[in-house]
């Protein structure tokens, strides 16, 4: 024989809850029933800390009536009554609050139903330190990629982290681009820095760039012509006899005090005019005279903290500053929110002063830490090159030069006459090859022949972009002797130009086709040479100086991420 029997419960949450049990007929009930009653009030116990009063079931399983009692009249808790258990609530509100911690900076989608106390929007700030952050880095033709990052990694790794994902040569020569489009402002991140800190730091509006830059270190190679001699003031005192050696010792050691010192174009603050100035720049900061060129301390007014601030070029100076020249930087406040007042705008008079100031900004903040950064990645090639040198088998080592020009071939003994017969070869094969055309033309004139179009290949060749274009282009890759490109001319559609930076100076060289018997060549020189195609002049420039004032060393590399 079965028995059901049902119970009615009200629990701590004042919820009811029916429990149906299958019982055997051998069950003794009313045990099982006060069984049931210890265990729930033992549980009522430990959720509210007090406690409870028990009632006696009778044998029919109904709850005896007892008289509470007059003492204490709260004593008595009836069960029909719900339990507020504050504990358990405030874990659930500690739970809620770790649980949207951990999320993203998401705003509010229906801001007016939430108070502003109240609504649910999450600072980056608030994220917890060592998680990964979203950078969205750009490359040169607008688009962009979505990297994850962790929070300890520095410029320099997330580059070499783009050169793998893009299949770039790492020649130590890419960087990260803080970019202000709006303040039209731009500054190449230091390879110690740390990107996570960087961005805390942007504005919405502001964007990471990759892109090439040989000038990063540059001035480690060639000193002189970053730091001219008439601003430098130590080496005026020392009737310029201080080595190239001693010129970067100086401004590295912390001992040492170099000061670099010149006239500079100050906007002032809350007003468009801009005064001329004479400026020091020493390791405790910019100051500017306000008597001439008086260097006593009562005449120094500081201008900009080097430590607590950044350096930019400006981009845009006389469109949206109204700058008296094209050769303008910023000092920008680490902490300060990107507004027009707090910018220390400046202007030189030509692209070396600029370059001279930005440069020694530079080592007078980070001095020996930036040495360091030029010379690592150089100990780790020169390293990696005892390894990575192909060691050649026994079968390519038995290998000989043969001459097969006459009836019976002959080993060519001579190293000269073997190096020779191997430019011959290869100077065949490209005559051979300038003759295949892509869709079967047998004219050397039409557009669809390979020495027409090897060169679109090549990726110092940035087609149809204008004069002004080419010089951006330069401006923002460093500007460093050799750095080069080619363009298709605007005036002459059949010819190219060559533009080349030189001194700092951009210079532009026309590349004329030329005919000679039937067969076209390219030209810079009015025909003295000629080449068969773009890639055989740009070789021979980067090997010969030829008519150019340098030879060409660095291509303007655009490269889409």
């Amino acid at each position: 024989q079965k028995t059901f029997i049902e119970t009615e419960v009200c629990g701590p949450f004042d919820v009811s809850l029916f429990s149906l049990f299958l019982l055997e007929d051998d069950v003794d009930l009313e045990a099982l029933v006060n069984d049931m009653n210890s265990s729930l009030e033992s549980l009522y116990s430990s959720c509210s800390g007090q406690p409870i009063e028990s009632t006696p079931l009778l044998p029919n399983g109904q709850p005896a009536l007892s008289s509470p009692s007059t003492d204490s009249p709260q004593a008595v808790l009836r069960r029909s009554q719900p339990m507020h258990i504050l504990a358990v609530r405030r874990l659930q509100e500690q739970e809620q609050q770790l649980r949207t911690s951990s999320l993203p900076a998401i705003p509010n989608p229906f801001p007016e139903l939430c108070s502003p106390a109240s609504s649910p929007v999450l600072s980056p700030g608030s994220l917890p330190p060592g998680e990964p952050s979203i950078v969205k880095i750009f490359s040169e033709d607008g688009m962009g990629k979505v990297v994850e990052i962790p929070a300890d990694m520095t410029a320099k790794d997330l580059c070499q982290f783009l050169v793998y994902k893009s299949h770039c040569v790492d020649d130590n020569t890419w960087a990260l681009v803080e970019h202000h489009p709006l303040l039209g402002l731009e500054r190449c991140l230091e390879d110690h820095e740390l990107v996570v800190h960087v961005q805390a730091s942007m504005n919405s509006e502001s964007r990471f760039l990759f892109r090439k830059n040989y000038a990063k270190y540059e001035f480690f190679r060639n000193p002189l012509t970053f730091f001219p001699e008439h601003m430098v003031a130590w080496c005026q005192e020392t009737n310029h006899t201080i080595p190239q050696s001693q010129l970067l010792q100086n401004f590295l050691a912390t001992s040492s005090c170099p000061e670099i010192q010149g006239h500079l174009y100050m906007k002032e603050v809350g007003r468009k005019s801009w005064k001329k100035v004479y400026m020091f720049l020493r390791r405790s900061g910019l100051y500017c005279s306000t008597k001439g060129t008086s260097k006593e301390p009562r005449h120094l007014q500081l201008l900009a903290d080097l430590e607590d601030s950044n350096i930019f070029t400006v981009i845009t100076g006389k469109k949206h500053h109204g700058a008296p020249t094209d050769f303008g930087f910023c000092i920008k406040p680490n902490k300060g929110r990107g507004e027009m007042k707090e910018l220390r705008m400046l202007c030189a008079e030509d692209e070396q002063s600029r370059t001279c100031w930005m440069t020694a900004f530079r080592l007078f903040k980070y001095g020996i830490i930036l040495y360091q950064n030029y010379k690592i990645p150089q100990q780790q090639k020169t390293l990696l090159s005892h390894f990575s040198t192909p060691v050649r088998s026994v079968s390519e080592n038995s290998l000989v030069a043969m001459d097969f020009s006459g009836n019976i071939g002959r080993v060519i003994e001579n190293p000269l006459e073997a190096q020779s017969a191997a430019m011959e070869e290869g100077y065949a094969w490209r005559k051979r090859s300038q003759r295949m055309n892509i869709l079967g033309s047998h004219s050397p004139l039409h557009h669809s022949s390979l020495n027409s179009v090897i060169h679109m290949t090549q990726l110092w060749f940035h087609g149809r972009i204008t004069r002004e274009e080419s010089h951006r282009i330069i401006h923002q890759q460093g500007q460093v002797d050799g750095l080069f490109l080619l363009r298709v001319s605007q005036s002459n559609p059949k010819a190219f130009v060559l533009t080349l930076c030189h001194h700092q100076k951009i210079k532009h060289f026309q590349i004329l086709p030329c005919e000679d018997d039937g067969q076209v060549f390219f030209s810079l020189d009015d025909g003295t040479t000629k080449f068969t195609d773009l890639i055989q002049l740009v070789e021979f420039y980067q090997l010969n100086r030829g008519v150019l004032p340098c030879k060409l060393k660095h291509p303007c590399t655009v490269v889409a991420l």
